[in-house]
């Protein structure tokens, strides 16, 4: 028999505050010999569907409650620093209508109380009670807190308020032993009022831990919340270690003289049920026309789609029955309104210009979303499966995601909010995690252990995805000698452990918005995030809830299409119907096979360039597959698809069947939905049972497999003998032969890709590099306008600019617009990106243009614009960047006068002139010998006065626009850069954009914290900091040709290097690569040396007879690995004869590639000279 509940508990989800991980929270109730248990987090019901699944599925009943914040006046009042310490109340669901209540408590806490916590008053509580019940809390209830200000009269009020609120047996007194002096006061206190007023009393002990030992892992939890150190006087603490999950026996010990506070515990528990309903849709309605039937609209709708794609001709029984099919499964699936609702957000999209990705995701295998135009590409023409995205045989909600214009995403999900109202629509809650580095990271601080050994031991966790502290461990043996010899490393990391992958923060999911066919406060507690509504509930909790999730992502690619396209239409008066494109242009592929394609989605990373260079891609399949080949796992794929391509001859198939799966992707396994159609054409599976197989095999469910081996070889019959399953035996295939086949499934299964997905990104792949070969100056324009802000990104493609000779003009007064434009097949930089220019100061100089044409001179300009919009800071930047240069007078001259000029426009404007013109408000037949070391322009003097040296010219660029435009200080040094450095800027820099797909981070793939690199650029900014230790450090800004990098010096390298470590001062720096968490990679160097001009070097290596083919395969594996600029000369002994190979081999030189080719072919076989 139930003797005691725990009815307040904190869980992980009381952010840096609570320590409970909800599975081990139900391990330990359970292991205590108790069947009931409370989670009430703070001020959130983050937790409460994923506690009350553990719960269930371990025979404990879950109470779904949380500790509200209070206030004692209006939840609207938030005034400077009232409330800012609110009251606490704890809550708990009795039954359904009371969790739904409680959610909208929660809720309305944020949108409408939020003032430091989330807060409720009086009147949301007595709007909101039925179902529920309430306790006093601990010391910082509001009932304690009046007991603690003497105020006993105060705190009896409160008691008989919320009771009439709650009802007789609905509101308790919350008494605590924790060791807290205080909390013995209130708890004398309130054991009177309860007698007084009649209101029970419960015991509870407040957990915020599992167990007594690990009140040393919450205080540090407390001090990384806090920013504090455990030596911190003043740090936030208990006061006690009481704060666990006490056993029945110890609660009824420590209340051995209340015993009736422990059994009420076990009266709330069992007045506490609530049922949460998992699977049931809440699909919002569509509003179908009058007199419709929603399937028979969405049926015509589908009909309407399908003339418009095909031709009569193309319209044929296989097209017919597949949509019928398709549709019938979504009818019978009950998935009618969901493709309504997004065929026709998606329909105001493209009516409003705003550009849609052609799919994502498995949804492209769906003829009913091509028909209803939300996918763009032909799944019949392409062989893309219906099943991959909606299986009759597996009930899932089905999952379409949708790429928007990343300018006009908000457009669209305003439209749904709208349609579908405020109450029913939502953005999504995400939680950000303590990963094993950054928690050792985190603890290190609160434990005040000095940086540098802590940055050691998190450095000997591999810096890879999944990577746990155990694991770690086990991988490296280094990590596990300084856990087991070292105490202090011990502690750091079994306190990490405690703590680890336990949610640090809460933030909103980039793309996620669900929508309700009711109030989401029915099913789901709502909090605001800035100026948006989210759910309290993570994605795939919403789905199992049966509440409609959707990602409207955002996608930068998108608007550059829509950008080049308008461009287009501008230059040319050419309407390029993009998504009309065919895929079959010859000269895209050849710009493609030549690796011409940065700035191409998905294709512009250094290794799929080489990839694609080696393919020679000729055909769209091509592009698919390349897409879905270059990432982990299947890349192995690589080589022999390749040669497969080049000759077909080497292609073979284990049984005649497969051709015609594996003929397009030259008889390799590439796609999930081969493996699909290999079990149905050999094995005789339905679809829908191949996508369960394809699912078991990718999750490597051995036991499963096994049994579907069995199946898929011998086929399944029922009890009387009907074939279920033919079997790949039964259908001609041989069982050595179909179980080679299986094992090949199985091996690929697990990293196979979605065709369907690729196919989608590899159109915009396709449409970008149709975009970049066709137009290529309103292609790049648009590409640059795309990552206006990102430095390093325009000086990258500023760069490819320059390589496809295409010529980026500095901002002018009279070309410029807002952003960059295409002007007589050049790009002109916009004003908008010039420091200290404002929007308002380019919108207003732009619309006096239009107006009054263009500007003739600086005083003009000065004249006719409004100088509160452009003021002497604003004129400065523009004259530094470049702006007025075609008016043919010096920046020097420009920067020297127009101040002066700017004061007596002012003056005259102001119409005070008498008596006070100035040298430049006199006309110049009376100007005499003032004049005198000044040159005439049209009327306005200038100082005779040389221009700045170009050096300073292009200082000011990179000051006013963040880049060098004119010129660039390392282009001389081009090729000596490229000979002696080991990695350029863009191999660091690795911005992933929101809602973009990375296929492989081949850019940072081969690099690892640690590893030794050689840099070089142009120093552009520096800052020091003193040390601890009254040393100075430094952090460098190192600029290449292709962006900038941060370079970190400690004391001793900066007092060695100080004069070489200058601004504008052009270096090379050795050093070693620092990677941590969610940070760019940094340079810490270690020697830095002035880069000269040197002569061109070539590489010679030495091959002799001994040197087989295998040793040579090595050398260009390594020549490849470290492509560069440095000609590489082979010298072929037998027959006396040197030969320079192909340019793709030569190579970046250094001391790392030379040293890997020495180990290869022995330090006399390679030379430099």
């Amino acid at each position: 028999m139930q003797r005691f509940v725990h009815l307040h508990v904190h869980t992980e989800y009381s952010l840096l505050d609570g320590a409970n991980r909800i599975k081990d929270l139900i391990k330990r109730t359970k292991e205590l010999g108790m069947d009931s248990i409370a989670i009430t987090d703070h001020g959130v019901m983050y937790g409460v569907v994923d506690f009350y699944k553990e719960a269930v599925n371990n025979g404990i009943k879950p109470i779904l409650g949380c500790e509200i914040y209070t206030t004692a006046g209006s939840r609207f009042d938030k005034k400077d620093g009232r409330d800012s310490d609110p009251g606490h109340m704890v809550l708990l669901a009795k039954n359904n209508v009371g969790y739904r209540n409680l959610m909208k408590i929660v809720s309305i806490g944020f949108t409408e109380g939020f003032y430091y916590k989330p807060r409720v008053d009086m009147e949301v509580l007595e709007k909101y009670s039925e179902g529920l019940i309430a306790s006093s809390a601990c010391l910082s209830g509001d009932i304690p807190k009046a007991i603690l200000n003497n105020n006993y009269k105060r705190a009896k009020e409160i008691a008989l308020k919320l009771n009439s609120i709650f009802g007789q047996d609905n509101f308790y007194l919350e008494l605590q032993i924790n060791g807290i002096e205080e909390q013995n006061i209130v708890n004398q206190q309130l054991i009177k009022l309860g007698r007084e007023a009649g209101i029970p009393l419960i015991a509870t002990n407040d957990a915020h831990y599992l167990c007594r030992e690990d009140a040393k892992a919450h205080e540090i939890l407390l001090c990384i919340q806090t920013g504090k150190n455990i030596n911190d006087e003043d740090r936030m603490m208990f006061s006690s270690d009481e704060f666990y999950i006490k056993s029945p026996e110890e609660m009824e010990e420590m209340f051995k003289n209340i015993p009736e506070a422990i059994s009420n515990t076990v009266k709330v528990a069992q007045m506490c049920n609530v049922e949460l309903e998992f699977g049931k849709l809440h699909l919002p309605k569509f509003n179908v026309p009058q007199d419709r039937e929603p399937y028979e609209y969405l049926r015509s709708l589908c009909y309407d789609g399908f003339e418009r794609r095909y031709t009569e001709e193309e319209r044929d029984e296989i097209k017919k029955n597949r949509l019928e099919y398709e549709l019938s499964v979504i009818r019978q699936m009950g998935y009618v309104d969901y493709f309504l609702i997004v065929g026709d957000f998606i329909r105001y999209a493209k009516e409003k210009g705003i550009m849609v990705g052609p799919g994502r995701g498995s949804a492209a295998g769906s003829l009913v979303a091509y028909c209803l135009e939300i996918t763009n590409i032909d799944p019949i023409r392409y062989n893309l499966l219906f099943e991959r995205f909606l299986n009759p045989e597996r009930i899932s909600m089905p999952d379409i995601d949708i790429d928007f214009c990343y300018e006009r995403r908000q457009e669209v999900i305003d439209y749904v909010v709208e349609k579908y109202g405020e109450d029913r629509v939502a953005q999504i809650i995400t939680f950000g995690t303590m990963a094993a580095r950054a928690v050792i990271r985190d603890v290190g601080r609160a434990l005040d252990i000095p940086y540098g050994d802590v940055d050691i031991i998190a450095k000997m966790i591999p810096f890879q995805p999944g990577m746990s502290i155990d694991k770690a461990l086990e991988l490296n043996p280094e990590l596990k000698q300084q856990y087991n010899e070292d105490e202090k490393v011990k502690e750091l990391i079994d306190t990490a452990r405690l703590l680890e992958g336990m949610p640090r923060h809460a933030s909103t999911h980039a793309a996620g918005v669900v929508i309700s066919k009711d109030p989401l406060t029915e099913y789901v507690p709502l909090q605001k995030s800035e100026d948006s509504i989210t759910t309290q509930f993570t994605m795939g909790l919403l789905e199992e809830l049966g509440l409609l999730k959707m990602d409207f992502l955002g996608l930068r690619t998108l608007t550059v299409i829509r950008d080049s396209v308008s461009l287009i239409k501008k230059n040319y008066g050419k309407d390029i119907e993009i998504d009309k494109l065919k895929m079959d242009d010859p000269k895209v592929f050849k710009l493609i096979g030549e690796g011409r394609t940065s700035g191409v989605f998905q294709l512009e990373s250094a290794g799929m360039i080489q990839f694609m260079k080696e393919l020679q891609p000729s055909s769209f399949e091509d592009v698919i597959a390349g897409i879905s080949l270059y990432r982990p796992g299947p890349m192995d794929q690589i080589p022999r698809y390749i040669k497969n391509k080049r000759n077909p001859k080497l292609i073979k198939y284990d049984h005649p069947l497969l051709e015609g799966i594996l003929d397009v992707t030259y008889g390799c396994m590439v796609y999930q939905e081969q493996v699909m159609q290999v079990v149905r054409e050999l094995g005789g599976y339905s679809m829908g049972r191949s996508d369960l197989v394809r699912r078991a095999m990718s999750k490597k469910k051995v036991n499963v497999m096994e049994q579907e081996r069995k199946n898929f070889i011998h086929g399944i019959d029922d009890d009387e003998g009907n074939i279920i399953v033919m079997g790949a035996v039964r259908n001609g295939v041989d069982e050595k032969t179909a179980n080679k086949i299986f094992d090949e499934m199985m091996d690929f299964a697990s990293y196979a890709f979605n065709k369907s997905h690729a196919a989608a990104y590899a159109v915009v792949a396709y449409q970008t590099a149709w975009l970049k070969c066709y137009y290529p100056v309103e292609f790049m324009a648009a590409l640059l306008n795309s990552f206006l802000g990102n430095s390093d990104k325009i000086s990258q493609y500023i760069y490819e600019c320059r390589k496809l000779g295409i010529e980026v003009l500095p901002p002018d007064i009279n070309e410029s617009d807002v952003k960059f434009t295409v002007v007589n097949g050049k790009i002109r930089f916009g004003m908008a990106a010039i420091k200290n220019v404002g929007e308002n100061a380019v919108k207003t100089i732009i619309h006096e243009r239009d107006n009054g044409g263009n500007y003739k001179s600086l005083r003009e300009f000065l004249e006719r614009v409004d100088g509160k919009d452009v003021n002497k800071r604003c004129v400065e930047s523009l004259i530094k960047s470049g702006a007025f240069d075609s008016m043919g007078i010096f920046r020097s001259q420009l920067i020297a006068v127009y101040e002066k000029m700017m004061d007596s426009i002012s003056q005259a404007r102001k119409k005070n002139m008498e008596g006070q013109l100035s040298l430049f408000d006199l006309p110049s037949d009376k100007i005499g010998e003032s004049t005198k070391g000044f040159l005439d322009y049209d009327n306005d003097l200038y100082p005779d006065i040389k221009e700045y040296p170009s050096k300073m010219l292009l200082s000011m660029e990179k000051e006013m626009l963040g880049l060098y435009i004119s010129g660039h200080p390392l282009s001389e040094f081009e090729k000596e850069i490229a000979q002696r450095v080991t990695i350029f800027s863009s191999n660091l820099n690795t911005v992933r954009e929101d809602g973009e797909e990375a296929i492989v981070n081949d850019e940072t793939k081969n690099l690892y914290d640690g590893m030794n690199v050689t840099v070089g650029g142009i120093i552009t900014s520096k800052k020091t900091k003193t040390t601890k230790n009254n040393n100075l450090m430094a952090f460098l800004t190192l600029e290449d040709l292709y962006g900038t990098m941060e370079v970190i010096v400690f004391p001793s390298i900066l007092e060695k290097y100080s004069k070489l470590m200058e601004i504008e001062n052009i270096v090379l720096i050795k050093g070693r690569i620092s990677i941590k968490e969610e940070e760019q990679p940094k340079i810490i160097c270690e020697e830095v040396s002035p880069l000269r001009k040197t002569v061109m070097h070539k590489l010679y290596l030495r091959v002799n007879n001994e040197v087989n083919s295998e040793l040579l395969e090595s050398v260009f594996c390594i020549l490849k690995f470290f492509g560069g600029n440095t000609p590489v000369c082979l010298y072929d002994e037998h027959q006396k004869k040197v030969k320079v190979i192909e340019r793709d081999y030569w190579v970046s030189l250094n001391d790392v590639v030379l040293d890997e080719l020495k180990s290869v072919l022995g330090d006399e076989n390679v030379r430099v000279s």
